[in-house]
């Protein structure tokens, strides 16, 4: 039975340029460099010893940039499919699955992979942490940070459009310490992310940092852990579906720690991501070989999102460019950007359903529709060892199982506010 971990010793180092500091507590840029880059966790052991299950997560905390453990959580799961592998011809397709699916021993409450993220963060911060912690989102992170935070007593913050508050459901009410604040609709994920950026200028706020956590992404990379120490070795392919890649980008950065472990092999596996059509912002900047994303016009983009059944894919600003981003990922790693159409996803996720027994995410169903099309026209070996990375399953079991509540907003501001009166506003709020 699990009891505790002991803080995690490791250093930061600059993408870069390469310089190696300490971490000051909540680091998330590296110390008087210009340059736009990620920095990145040096862990002090090299090889990764896996706890059992009763961990959760902290199953892989020799990894994770933490002080402490936090109830609730639980790792992904691996498993070599029978089912949609038989249904694909395929000899080594492995399933590693985030969400609800109790007959697998995962009960993820929010049914998303973003638990990864949300309880490595929260672990990352200091047991005497006063400030109010600040986290933007169109949906399943919220969800994520929300459950977490209120099951373990953590003043939080939450960003979300008014459109997207159907994404905020729980199955019982959350803790008072969970405070949410909307734009009015017609607002989206970047307006959010205003608010939120607003938020962290008041004293006794600070800014969850998004991909440039390393804790973030380094809960995100449990999936290749999961994954990698299942199967005995690193996959040859990783699929995942991407809104702003930092699922992706973390995937490759445990797999160079896998590397370095120096039991799993040399292999980079190729990172096959996908994306919704019509929107694909990634995808039209890689097939041109654009570091920097195409300049494209927000309205459109805008109407794009409207119409992609993967809500959570529709990241207009990803971590792309930046050093250590996507672009460098995937020219490191290999692979390419896939699309998919909602009529394909909505078929994929059918034929997951039928063939694996749980129902999976609209983006999880894009991934695996991308998979199927590779098959089909032969990008990818039948024979090939792939990862296919469920990013989210078992919500309309989990809800059809329990009584839901939904989380309501104290505050609700214009699409473009009055920065001092949301300032004023938000620091009246009562903790």
């Amino acid at each position: 039975m699990a009891q505790s971990i002991e803080k995690t010793n490791y250093k930061l180092k600059s993408v870069a340029s390469g310089k190696i500091f300490d971490d000051a507590g909540w680091t998330l840029n590296a110390p008087t460099e210009t340059q736009a880059g990620l920095v990145r966790a040096i862990y002090d052991k090299k090889q990764l010893k896996v706890k059992d299950d009763s961990y959760g997560i902290y199953k892989f905390s020799d990894w994770l940039p933490i002080h402490k453990m936090l109830q609730g959580s639980f790792a992904p799961i691996t498993y070599k499919s029978a089912g949609l592998a038989k249904e694909l011809g395929l000899s080594n397709l492995y399933i590693t699955f985030s969400g609800y699916w109790p007959e697998r021993h995962i009960k993820m409450r929010t049914c998303s992979f973003k638990e990864t993220e949300s309880f490595s963060v929260c672990s990352r911060m200091n047991n005497n942490e006063k400030n109010i912690l600040v986290v933007a989102s169109a949906g399943n992170t919220a969800r994520a940070f929300a459950q977490t935070c209120s099951d373990n007593n953590i003043p939080l913050l939450l960003s979300v459009p008014e459109d997207n508050l159907n994404a905020l459901w729980f199955d019982a009410p959350l803790n008072d310490c969970v405070k949410l604040i909307s734009c009015k609709t017609g607002g989206d994920y970047f307006d959010a992310i205003h608010l939120s950026n607003i938020a962290c200028e008041i004293d006794g706020f600070f800014a969850e940092g998004g991909a440039k956590n390393v804790a973030r992404r380094d809960g995100m990379g449990t999936t290749m852990l999961s994954a990698t120490t299942f199967i005995g070795e690193i996959p040859e392919y990783y699929f995942q579906a991407v809104g702003s890649g930092t699922g992706a980008i973390a995937a490759w950065e445990a797999n160079l720690r896998l590397i370095a472990d120096n039991r799993f092999g040399s292999r980079k596996a190729k990172l096959m991501v996908s994306q919704n059509a019509p929107f694909h912002p990634i995808s039209d900047a890689w097939k041109a070989d654009s570091r920097s994303l195409l300049p494209f016009d927000d309205m459109e983009a805008r109407k794009q999102v409207e119409i992609i059944d993967a809500k959570v894919l529709s990241n207009r600003k990803p971590p792309y460019s930046l050093a250590g981003g996507l672009y460098d990922a995937m020219k490191d790693a290999g692979g390419d950007v896939l699309l998919a159409t909602n009529e394909e996803a909505r078929e994929a996720g059918k034929i997951f359903h039928k063939t694996e027994g749980i129902d999976i995410h609209p983006a999880a169903a894009i991934a695996t529709a991308t998979l199927i099309n590779a098959i089909k026209d032969q990008t990818v070996d039948k024979d090939s060892i792939i990862m296919l990375n469920i990013t989210g399953g078992g919500e309309e079991r989990f809800k059809s199982e329990n009584e839901l509540f939904y989380l309501t907003p104290i505050l609700i501001f214009d699409v473009d506010p009055d920065e001092d009166e949301v300032k004023e506003r938000i620091s009246e709020i009562k903790w």
